[in-house]
């Protein structure tokens, strides 16, 4: 599975892939980020070039002190905090990947992103806003 697997595939795919994962460990250090919007669709993985130039390049993550920094920007600035922890997932229940910004962001407080390992250098994410799923999105550890 690559990203380019991922930027293929329906929502509801995306959801059902999400369902089968476990949470895996919590990425220390740079994860390179692709936002999957317009699932499925032809045109996805270039509204994902665009926002991966113009808006969001990943997440910087500490995986020792629980947090993380999104790199954003054209310049790839290291902000928007957030917290990480291991917490049931809105879609299911079973575990995942937390990344909260409840209280670390006045930008992103009513985000909340669940991750699953899908390799041992990919995951898949959620967001939510106000616990509604907005998008998907992929990490690609070095």
């Amino acid at each position: 599975m690559t990203v380019k697997d991922l930027l293929k595939m329906s929502h509801d795919d995306l959801d059902a892939l999400f369902k089968t994962l476990k949470s895996g460990p919590i990425p220390d250090g740079l994860a390179k980020g692709t936002a999957i919007i317009g699932a499925g669709r032809s045109f996805s993985d270039e509204i994902a070039q665009l926002v991966n130039i113009f808006a969001w390049q990943g997440k910087v993550f500490d995986a020792k002190r629980r947090v993380l920094r999104n790199k954003i920007l054209p310049f790839g600035l290291k902000a928007i905090v957030a917290t990480v922890s291991k917490a049931p997932s809105l879609i299911d229940q079973k575990e995942c990947i937390l990344i909260d910004y409840s209280n670390t962001s006045l930008i992103a407080q009513r985000v909340r992103d669940e991750v699953r390992r899908i390799a041992p250098k990919l995951y898949l994410g959620k967001v939510y806003w106000d616990g509604r799923p907005l998008i998907h999105f992929a990490l690609e550890l070095p």
